[in-house]
C-alpha cells in the first residue's frame, strides 16, 4: 500500500514535468560557434522526420544519416550537461549549431573517413553511442558530444537515436521501440566501414543497453563470430537490463568482445524503480548489481562506480555526470598505449597502478589525482 502512494504521487510530479517543458524541437543555431567549441556528432535514427527538420518519437522503417555540429559552451565543467530547448544561451548552454542529412552510408563513411584524419593514427575509433529511455534526438546529440569532450574520447562519435518517445510516461513505448529498433542498428552496424586499423567501440546507457544485446544476439545468429570480429569493446552503463536476460543473451555471443565492460551502481534509483514497475522488486537489474556471483563466469568487467553516485549529477549516469568517474576514464584513455596487449583487457581502458587480488576477484586502481574505482572480472579466461 505504502510502495503505492509513492508511485502514485511520483506519477503526478513526472505528469506536471512533462508537461512544463516542449521538448520536440530543438533550433539549430549556428551563431554558436562563435562563442562555442564545435563537435561533430554523426547520427543515424529509426525515428520518423517532422516537418521542422527535426526527427520525433514515431517509429520509421528507414534508417536516416545525418551530420549534427553540437556547439559545447565555454562554461562546461566535466559531468554537466546544461541545455535549453526553445532559446539556448550558446555562452553557457550545449547548442545545437548544425544539422544536415547524409544521402545513405557511403557518405556517412566518407564523412567519418574524413573526420578521422583529424587524429593520430591509433586514436581513430569509431564510438557507437545508443541512448536510453526518455531521450529525444537533440538530448542524445548533447550527451555524446559532453562525453566525448569529457572524456577526450578521440576519433568520431555516431549516436544510434532510437524511437524513443521522450516522455517519462512513455516507459513501455520505449520498450517496444528497443525492439523496433533492433534491425536499423544492425543495419548501422554491419555497413561501417572502420579501415584495417580502427575500432568499432559500441556504448549504451540504460534501456538501451538491451538494444545493444538484442541486436548483437540477431547478428551472432546470424554471422556466428560477428561480434568478436567486429567490435572493439563493448561497454554498458547503468544497464536497465535483466539480469537472466542478459545471461542468455550472453549465451548467443561467442567469443564475446574484448573489453566487455559493464558499469553499474547499487544506489541507481531509476533501475530500483524500474525494478518494482516490473514486480521484481527481490531482483535487481544488470546495472544496479548486488552480487557478483550472478555473472561471475561471464568473460565480462564490472566496474562498480556506487562510491561516487553521491556526488554525480545523476545517479542513473555516473559514468557521464560524475567528475571524479569521468577524470578516471580520461586518465586511463591518456595512459592506455604503455600496457601491451596482452595485458588483463580491463587496463586498456583504465589503466594505473593496479593491485589484483585473486582470492576476491577484485583490481583497484590508483591514478595519479587519488580517484580510486573498484573493478570486478569474471573467471580468468
Amino acid at each position: 500500500m505504502r510502495f503505492t502512494r509513492v508511485l502514485s504521487r511520483l506519477c503526478i510530479v513526472l505528469i506536471v514535468v512533462a508537461g512544463c517543458t516542449d521538448r520536440s524541437f530543438t533550433p539549430t543555431v549556428p551563431e554558436a560557434l562563435e562563442v562555442g567549441k564545435a563537435k561533430t556528432i554523426f547520427g543515424a535514427t529509426t525515428r520518423e522526420p517532422l516537418p521542422n527538420g527535426t526527427f520525433g518519437p514515431e517509429r520509421s522503417d528507414t534508417l536516416r544519416l545525418l551530420e549534427l555540429t553540437v556547439s559545447i559552451p565555454p562554461s562546461h565543467s566535466p559531468g554537466q550537461l546544461d541545455f535549453a530547448y526553445a532559446e539556448p544561451n550558446p555562452e553557457t548552454q550545449f547548442t545545437m549549431a548544425g544539422r544536415q542529412r547524409l544521402d545513405g552510408m557511403a557518405e556517412l563513411n566518407r564523412r567519418i573517413e574524413r573526420e578521422l584524419k583529424n587524429y593520430p593514427v591509433g586514436e581513430r575509433d569509431i564510438t557507437v553511442f545508443v541512448h536510453g529511455f526518455n531521450s529525444t534526438q537533440a538530448e542524445t546529440a548533447f550527451r555524446a558530444a559532453q562525453l566525448s569532450n569529457d572524456i577526450g574520447i578521440p576519433g568520431a562519435t555516431i549516436i544510434y537515436s532510437w524511437p524513443s518517445q521522450g516522455n517519462p510516461l512513455g516507459y513501455a513505448y520505449d520498450g517496444d521501440s528497443v525492439l523496433f529498433a533492433r534491425d536499423g542498428l544492425e543495419q548501422l552496424l554491419r555497413n561501417l566501414k572502420p579501415g584495417v586499423s580502427n575500432r568499432v567501440v559500441l556504448v549504451a546507457h540504460s534501456m538501451g543497453s538491451q538494444l545493444v544485446m538484442e541486436t548483437m544476439r540477431q547478428m551472432e545468429i546470424k554471422t556466428p563470430g560477428w561480434s568478436s570480429k567486429n567490435l572493439g569493446a563493448v561497454i554498458l552503463m547503468s544497464p536497465d537490463l535483466d539480469v537472466e536476460v542478459f545471461r542468455s543473451q550472453m549465451r548467443r555471443i561467442d567469443p564475446v568482445p574484448q573489453p566487455f565492460v559493464v558499469m553499474v551502481s547499487r544506489k541507481d534509483n531509476v533501475l530500483n524503480l524500474s525494478q518494482r514497475l516490473r514486480g521484481t522488486h527481490n531482483r535487481g537489474r544488470l546495472g544496479n548489481l548486488k552480487s557478483l556471483d550472478d555473472v561471475s563466469e561471464l568473460p565480462i568487467e564490472v566496474v562498480d562506480t556506487t562510491a561516487y553516485a553521491d556526488t554525480a549529477e545523476s545517479g542513473h549516469f555516473v559514468a557521464a555526470t560524475s567528475p571524479a568517474v569521468l577524470s578516471i576514464l580520461n586518465s586511463a584513455r591518456q595512459t592506455a598505449a604503455a600496457f601491451d596487449r596482452e595485458a588483463l583487457s580491463i587496463q586498456r581502458l583504465f589503466p594505473g597502478r593496479l593491485v589484483v587480488d585473486k582470492e576476491d576477484n577484485a583490481v583497484e586502481i590508483t591514478l595519479s589525482d587519488n580517484y580510486q574505482a573498484n573493478i570486478y572480472r569474471g573467471e580468468d579466461r
